[in-house]
């Protein structure tokens, strides 16, 4: 059987959510191998969690061990000062991350279909009610 799995992506935009709280998503356009195309929306605390995973998972990949080996993206920084929900910060963000998940599914398998990063991928609930 063969995997499906990402073949392009792109943010074009961010969106403002008022529920649980005040925070921006990311509207994520992906194109799967079979031809699938959807739509998705990321807060950047998922981003962030997603590397951490990758990070733990391929300490190789991820320079932990040897920093000139690193092949994983470098992930755009937490806000330290500041409000993270303010629509500058995810329009400076979007840019960032597109190229982020861009480098992300042009790594070799191993990483860019892992259990993590196709999670990540995946249509959620939050995701049809955000598009509604």
């Amino acid at each position: 059987m063969i995997k499906n799995y990402i073949i392009k992506v792109s943010i074009p935009d961010v969106a403002k959510k008022r529920k649980p709280t005040k925070h921006y998503v990311y509207i994520i356009n992906l194109l799967w191998s079979d031809g699938t195309q959807q739509i998705i929306c990321r807060r950047y605390c998922q981003f962030f969690d997603l590397q951490n995973n990758l990070i733990d998972a391929f300490p190789l990949e991820s320079g932990e061990v040897n920093p000139n080996q690193r092949i994983l993206p470098l992930l755009p920084g937490k806000i330290l000062f500041g409000r993270s929900n303010v629509k500058n910060v995810a329009l400076k963000r979007k840019d960032l991350l597109s190229e982020y998940l861009q480098k992300l599914i042009a790594l070799p398998e191993k990483i860019s279909q892992c259990s993590f990063v196709m999670e990540f991928f995946e249509v959620t609930h939050e995701d049809i009610q955000n598009l509604t």
